[in-house]
């Protein structure tokens, strides 16, 4: 199974918690079908992305990381390399090679999908992240560490988190539900 089949396969599968959310696969899954280049760069302007949201085991922290292009806090996330075997596997080493900890349990099922443009991804121009987001928590002695990609990385209360985007907010409340 390729890459390609297994994302195909896990939005597929997916129940959407929500009418967007549910638009949003539907879109996902148009877009692999479409396109056999979909999950990776070279599929422009769109392509497919993943990422998680690491929370603390109580659900009282998230780990975010001050991202080096966007200069916005976010989840950890990013491309597909072609090693990764599934999905959530890509979910899982970007949030590893981001936040410094090895030992995360990443929860295997999707938690949110978002799309989002990144203007700094490509010089021709306005790319979109089709991004599926999951949710890793972390062990109680974590240590994070700040990667090449980041300009800081930070536990923040869920009371207190730094200006996020409205579909940050909300998967800081899916995580929480899922600890």
């Amino acid at each position: 199974m390729t890459l390609r089949d297994d994302a195909l396969a896990t939005l597929r599968a997916w129940s959407a918690p929500d009418a967007a959310q549910g638009v949003l696969r539907t879109r996902f899954v148009a877009h692999l079908e479409r396109a056999g280049d979909g999950m990776w760069r070279s599929s422009y302007p769109d392509h497919i992305t993943a990422g998680a949201l690491v929370i603390d085991g109580a659900g009282e922290r998230v780990l975010l990381n001050l991202h080096g292009k966007a200069r916005r806090w976010f989840a950890f996330g990013g491309h597909a390399e072609p090693g990764d075997p599934t999905l959530a596997e890509v979910a899982a080493r970007e949030a590893r090679e981001e936040s410094g900890i090895p030992d995360l349990r990443l929860v295997p099922v999707p938690a949110q999908l978002d799309v989002h443009p990144v203007p700094f991804c490509d010089p021709r121009g306005e790319v979109h992240h089709l991004d599926v987001r999951y949710v890793a928590i972390a062990p109680p002695a974590a240590r994070e560490v700040t990667s090449d990609e980041s300009l800081d990385v930070r536990w923040w209360p869920v009371d207190a988190l730094p200006e996020l985007e409205p579909g940050m907010v909300d998967l800081v409340g899916i995580a929480r539900s899922l600890v």
